[in-house]
């Protein structure tokens, strides 16, 4: 097979259509002599003569009639090993494996599996909490979606940004200090704090900063759940770093409010990740549109009140 020309199937099929040189090289948009040349290698390569003159006209030989049974079914799977595949998200029965912080679990992927519920109702769900220790095997695994918090998509992987946030400090509605209009560095360590330990390194830059400034702050109890977390927060007076948008989004469903910190804030940025080899797959890149669109929105709407 290695010496073979498949050009020359395409040549053959068209030869036994027409029986004609010159129609075959017209429909091939090549020379007659090219048509020629390859008939002649065409019947080198099959030890048969295909097409016999007779006249004006060629005539196929019985070999060349059993090869053109064949031909079309051929040339046609040939084809198609090209063709652009298309996607129909409802006739979908694959498994997806989605993986994020417990957050992303509780509050925004309901939103998500309902959507495709509705677009993809075949389709196979299934959701990891995810850890940052575990972005270099993401290779080995068998996960397709993966949302985390990270400064740059690391090298080697694909990704889309979801957005950009700021840490706040987290309290329930009727703490002392919910109705003032800042909060100082003294009343930030005065308080006892609470800190959600899954889903990624969120505020470890305030024990760096106060570090920097000789202060420490007493990390009463650490979780992590973020229902949990929340709960606790609205039944004490702890306080809690977390990013606005989900800040944002518990103040929604928790008696809890927020403002800003009373140390610089680095910027958080969020991304949606997978692994290369999904990147040109059709039901891949609907999937992370779905995805994205519910995560974007999700992340958003603090700029929209």
């Amino acid at each position: 097979m290695k010496h073979i020309n498949l050009n020359l199937l395409r040549t053959l099929q068209v030869l036994l259509d027409e029986c004609h040189v010159s129609r075959t090289a017209a429909r091939l948009y090549i020379t007659q002599s090219a048509v020629s040349r390859q008939l002649n290698q065409l019947r080198e390569l099959f030890n048969d003569p295909l097409l016999v003159r007779d006249g004006n006209r060629l005539f196929p030989t019985p070999k060349a009639e059993q090869l053109k049974l064949k031909l079309d079914g051929v040339l046609t799977e040939c084809q198609e090993l090209f063709a652009c595949d298309e996607f129909e998200p409802t006739a979908w029965q694959g498994k997806v494996v989605m993986s994020s912080s417990d957050y992303v679990a509780q509050y925004i992927l309901p939103d998500i599996v309902e959507l495709l519920q509705q677009q993809a109702p075949l389709l196979r769900l299934s959701f990891q909490l995810w850890s940052p220790d575990r972005l270099a095997q993401l290779a080995e695994l068998d996960i397709q979606l993966v949302s985390t918090m990270l400064p740059q998509i690391p090298p080697g992987l694909c990704g889309c940004s979801i957005g950009a946030d700021y840490p706040v400090c987290v309290m329930r509605n009727e703490h002392p200090l919910a109705n003032k209009e800042s909060l100082t560095l003294d009343e930030f360590v005065n308080y006892n704090h609470l800190k959600v330990s899954g889903g990624g390194d969120k505020d470890s830059f305030v024990d760096q900063h106060l570090t920097e400034l000789g202060l420490t702050r007493n990390i009463q109890f650490s979780v992590p759940f973020f229902g949990s977390a929340f709960h606790t927060v609205c039944r004490t007076d702890m306080l809690m770093v977390l990013p606005e948008h989900i800040a944002f989004n518990m103040k929604l469903m928790f008696p809890v409010t927020y403002m800003s910190l009373p140390i610089p804030a680095p910027e958080h940025k969020y991304w949606l990740l997978w692994h290369p080899r999904f990147d040109n797959d059709p039901a891949h890149c609907w999937l992370r549109e779905q995805v994205l669109a519910v995560m974007r929105g999700s992340m958003y709407s603090i700029t929209m009140t």
